[in-house]
C-alpha cells in the first residue's frame, strides 16, 4: 500500500500549533459560524457522494446500500440535529431556586474543551470521522481527524476536501500509520475520542494519561444474542443474520454469538439456512450485496479461526484471502470455551451456542467483559425484562440488531471494555464541553446573610452560620431488616408471654397459684 498520502512527521506538531492557535482566536464562539461549519459539513459530503461511494468501494467492497445506511444517512441525521438545537444546547443553564443563593445569579453554560483529536477505524471511515467533527463544531472546539491507514481511498479523499470545505485554521487531517500516530500521542490534547479495538485503546489512554487528558472509547466486543423460542423465529433469524453479515462482519455493535434453547437449535439453525439462501440465492461471493474483509491479513486471521474451531459449520467456511473474501458462515455446537470464542471476531462468523435455559445463557454472558449490546428475541416482556436487568452492556436491543446507533436522540457507547463515553446528538456536544459555573455575588449579601464567614468568630457568628445554612434531612430510615426481624420475634415472644400468664392466672394453673400464696 503506497504511503505517499502520509502526513510528514515533522508537519504534526505545525498542525497541532496551528490548530491550537486558531481556537483561541474565538472564532467558533459565535454560534452562526458554528452552524455555517456545520452547515458544511453535509455538503462536504452530498456534493461528494458518489466519490465517497467509489472510495469505500475499493476501500471495503462495499454494496452502496450499505454505505448509505451505515456513513451516508446517520452523518446527515447528526448534522440536522446539531444545526437544529444548537442554539438550546448553548443556552445559559440555571439551578434550582434557592433562596439562601439567589442573590448570587447561580448559573452554568456548556463551553468548548479546546482541541479535539478523532482516531477513526476503518470499517464506518466516514460516520466516525464526520460524526465527531459535527459534536465538536457544535460544541465550539477545533479539530484534527486521523482516518484509519487500512482505507487509502477514503482518508486521502478526507484530507482533500476537508480544507475545501471548512475553516482551514481550525480543521485538519493527519494521515499516517504507526509512527504518525505515535508522533500525534505524544502531543497534548484537550480530548481524543478514539474508536477500534481494546489493545489499542490502553496505549491511547496511556498517551493521553500523560498529559491528563480526557478520552472517549468506543470499543466493541462479543455481542451475544439470546433466543426464546417463543419469538418470532423466521424474524429473528432474518434480523440476527443481517446483522452478522453487513459490512462482512466488520461492526462493533454486529451480533457474534447466538444463546440458543438446546431443544430449538435445530429449528433455529435451519430458519438460519433458509434466510442465508433468501439474502445470497447465487452464493456471496457473487453477490452485489456483500462486502469484502478489510486486508488479506485479516481474512487469513478469520481463516485461523475457523479452522481451530470445534464446533460443526453448517454453511460457509471458505476464505480467499488474496480477494479479502470471507463468507458468511454458521457454526453450530460452540462450546463456551471454543477458539472462536476468545476474541473479537470483528468477520462474517455466527456462532450458535446451545444451553439448557436463559439462566445458563446469562452466566455465560456475565463471565465474558461487558459488550457494546447485548440481543434478545423473545414476545414475553418478562424474558426480555430477566435478561437485560441480569447483564450489563452499552445498549440493550429487543427484537432487533445493528440499528439502535441510528436512532435519534439515543447515545450510542459501551461500558467496561466496550468503552466509556458517548457518540451521536447532543450527548456527543456533552462529550466534547464542560460545564463551567459562575456566580456574581453582590457586596450586600454580607451584610444580611453571609457576614459571618469573617473571622474573628465568636458564639453569635456559629449561631448565625448554623441557622443559614441548615438543611432539613429526609425522614430518618427505618431500622435495618434485621432489626425489624428482632423486634417482631420480641414482639411474638411478648404475646406468647401474655398469653401464657393469662392461662396461669384464669385457668388450669390457676390452682397452682393459689397453692403459692397459701
Amino acid at each position: 500500500m503506497s504511503t505517499s498520502f502520509y502526513t510528514p512527521i515533522e508537519d504534526i506538531e505545525k498542525i497541532h500549533k496551528r490548530a491550537h492557535e486558531a481556537f483561541r482566536s474565538g472564532k467558533l464562539k459565535s454560534i452562526a459560524y458554528r452552524k455555517e461549519q456545520i452547515a458544511q459539513v453535509g455538503y462536504l459530503l452530498q456534493d461528494n457522494e458518489q466519490r465517497f461511494v467509489d472510495a469505500l468501494k475499493l476501500d471495503l467492497g462495499r454494496p452502496h446500500l450499505e454505505t448509505i445506511l451505515y456513513d451516508f444517512a446517520v452523518v446527515y441525521t447528526e448534522i440536522r440535529e446539531a444545526y437544529d438545537n444548537i442554539e438550546k444546547w448553548t443556552k445559559i443553564q440555571k439551578p434550582a431556586f434557592n433562596i439562601k443563593f439567589w442573590a448570587m445569579n447561580p448559573h452554568m453554560r456548556a463551553e468548548p474543551k479546546g482541541v479535539l483529536l478523532a482516531i477513526a477505524p476503518f470499517n464506518a471511515p466516514v460516520y466516525m470521522l464526520l460524526t465527531p467533527l459535527v459534536g465538536a463544531i457544535a460544541g465550539g472546539n477545533a479539530a484534527v481527524l486521523k482516518p484509519s491507514e487500512q482505507v487509502p481511498e477514503t482518508a486521502k479523499l478526507v484530507a482533500e476536501l476537508v480544507p475545501k470545505y471548512l475553516d482551514r485554521d481550525l480543521f485538519h487531517v493527519i494521515n499516517g500509520g504507526i509512527p504518525e500516530t505515535t508522533r500525534v500521542l505524544e502531543l497534548q490534547w484537550d480530548h481524543i475520542l478514539y474508536t477500534g479495538n481494546g489493545r489499542v485503546a490502553r496505549i491511547i489512554s496511556a498517551a493521553a494519561a500523560k498529559h491528563l487528558t480526557p478520552v472517549t472509547l468506543e470499543l466493541g466486543g462479543k455481542n451475544p444474542v439470546v433466543i426464546d423460542p417463543r419469538c418470532d423465529i423466521k424474524m429473528a433469524a432474518r434480523r440476527v443474520l443481517w446483522g452478522r453479515v453487513c459490512n462482512a462482519g466488520q461492526i462493533c455493535l454486529a451480533p457474534e454469538y447466538v444463546l440458543v434453547p438446546e431443544s430449538f437449535q435445530d429449528t433455529f439453525v435451519e430458519a438460519l439456512k433458509e434466510v442465508h439462501k433468501s439474502f445470497y440465492p447465487d452464493g456471496a461471493k457473487n453477490s452485489d450485496s456483500y462486502a469484502r474483509i478489510i486486508s488479506e491479513a485479516q481474512a487469513n486471521r478469520l481463516k485461523k479461526y475457523i479452522d481451530s474451531t470445534k464446533g460443526k459449520i453448517v454453511f460457509g467456511g471458505e476464505v480467499d484471502a488474496p480477494q479479502r473474501y470471507v463468507a458468511p458462515t454458521l457454526v453450530r455446537d460452540v462450546r463456551p470455551d471454543d477458539p472462536l470464542m476468545e476474541d473479537e471476531l470483528f468477520g462474517p462468523i455466527l456462532l450458535i451456542i446451545p444451553v439448557k435455559d436463559v439462566d445458563e445463557a446469562i452466566a455465560i454472558i456475565n463471565k465474558r467483559d461487558h459488550p457494546l449490546a447485548v440481543y434478545a428475541f423473545s414476545s414475553d416482556k418478562a424474558f426480555l425484562k430477566k435478561v437485560f436487568e441480569n447483564t450489563k452492556s452499552g445498549a440493550a436491543v429487543a427484537n432487533e440488531t445493528l440499528i439502535s446507533a441510528g436512532v435519534p436522540g439515543l447515545p450510542m457507547g459501551g461500558v467496561g471494555a466496550s468503552g466509556h463515553g458517548y457518540y451521536t446528538g447532543k450527548h456527543m456536544f456533552e462529550e466534547f464541553t464542560h460545564l463551567r459555573i459562575a456566580i456574581d455575588n453582590p457586596g450586600w449579601v454580607d451584610k444580611i446573610a453571609f457576614g459571618f464567614r469573617f473571622p474573628p468568630y465568636g458564639e453569635t457568628a456559629t449561631k448565625e452560620a448554623l441557622r443559614a445554612l441548615s438543611t432539613s434531612l429526609p425522614p430518618r430510615p427505618s431500622k435495618t431488616n434485621e432489626a425489624s426481624v428482632v423486634k417482631k420475634w420480641g414482639l411474638w415472644v411478648m404475646v406468647l408471654l401474655a398469653s401464657g400468664t393469662s392461662i396461669v392466672l384464669s385457668g388450669p394453673g390457676q390452682g397452682f397459684v393459689k397453692q403459692l400464696k397459701a
